[in-house]
């Protein structure tokens, strides 16, 4: 698909850009341009292109307004020592796009125009991916809404793609410390059946009363258990969360249909089989946790995305309880594994999986 690019005359002055570029902070500036991509039940996919960022025209009765129907990504760029800038496995995050999508009921854009999409707007706003210092990176933003003007319960026959940019240094300002993670008694984030492997805004909007309890109890995350029996792991707000035990091997709650298929949980997978680390995908109930800090059988505790790459955990906590050491320090594992991946991700560590896919050179 060829996209037309239109340049904005009002882009930010060079200087200012600098500026901004030496201390981003997470999602609150956006680069000078966005991708667009029109879809109709009757044409399919169609009018890509490149232009200015800007405020949307929406009319009120927009179906994505009442109705819910809109995914989206969270994918980085890296610039390297060398200059050029680098994405990170985007076909496996094309590829969750669609399946979002699907369950969804909006349509499955291509995942080899996902990847151009990419690359399209980095042609024009290349100069607003930060230099490789301090986790510094270029966050994209692909979402894609019902952009049909209509009230009825039904899918959309209009839609719409976008990409916008965001410079973004780390996710959580005070470097490589353990967070305590608020465990959500009250509240699931989603149920068997549903939305909760897709990546879509119902189920983000569905944490932030328990994200907010948490913030008021001086924790940086949440944690929900099932839906179903409120004893099983499931996922933390926006992140996937693994365990380390004393004997070396490391757990993580298997993906059933209510788990969020992160690309940084399966990145990690990998790195440990690659390291012959036993994982296991299977069942972690909270009970299993709590007896599991308590004896000493788990050692590390991270939580994993691509916003926040690995953080350790230091304790979870409730309104009964809190679980986990007075005095938590990052573990060793959970050290290595965050250098190895940012390493990959930045050029610094060779990339044995063909991971990273080059957007400018």
């Amino acid at each position: 698909m060829e996209f037309k690019i239109i340049k904005s005359d009002h882009a930010m002055p060079e200087s200012e850009r600098e500026a901004l570029l030496e201390n981003p902070a997470f999602g609150v500036n956006f680069s000078d341009h966005q991708v667009i991509i029109e879809w109709t039940k009757e044409d399919g996919w169609q009018n890509a292109r490149v232009e200015p960022y800007g405020p949307m025209l929406m009319d009120p009765s927009s179906a994505v307004l009442h109705y819910g129907q809109e995914v989206f990504e969270g994918i980085k760029a890296y610039r390297h020592q060398d200059g050029s800038i680098h994405t990170f496995r985007p076909t496996a995050n094309g590829a969750r796009l669609q399946k979002s999508a699907k369950r969804m009921a909006l349509p499955e854009l291509p995942i080899d125009v996902f990847v151009e999409s990419l690359r399209a707007l980095i042609s024009v706003d290349a100069a607003w991916v930060p230099k490789p210092v301090n986790e510094k990176t270029l966050y994209f933003r692909p979402f894609e809404i019902a952009a049909e003007n209509f009230l009825g319960v039904r899918a959309a026959h209009r839609a719409e793609y976008r990409v916008i940019a965001s410079p973004v240094g780390p996710y959580f300002t005070g470097g490589l410390k353990p967070v305590s993670i608020w465990i959500a008694l009250d509240s699931a984030r989603a149920g068997k059946y549903g939305t909760g492997e897709a990546k879509t805004g119902g189920n983000y909007a569905a944490s932030l009363i328990s994200q907010n309890e948490g913030y008021e109890n001086g924790c940086s995350q949440v944690l929900f258990l099932d839906a179903e029996t409120h004893t099983n792991i499931e996922e933390l707000g926006g992140m996937n969360v693994f365990f380390v035990y004393k004997d070396g091997h490391v757990v993580t709650p298997a993906l059933d249909g209510t788990i969020l298929r992160g690309i940084t949980r399966d990145s990690i997978i990998q790195l440990l089989k690659d390291k012959n680390i036993t994982v296991e995908e299977r069942t972690v109930t909270l009970a299993e946790v709590r007896e599991g800090y308590n004896s000493g059988e788990i050692k590390e505790v991270f939580a994993c995305g691509t916003a926040a790459v690995i953080t350790p955990v230091g304790q979870f906590k409730s309104r009964e309880e809190v679980i986990g050491p007075e005095d938590p320090q990052p573990g060793e594992l959970t050290t290595a594994l965050r250098e190895e991946l940012t390493g990959i991700q930045y050029g610094l560590v060779p990339d044995r999986h063909n991971w990273l896919v080059k957007l400018s050179s």
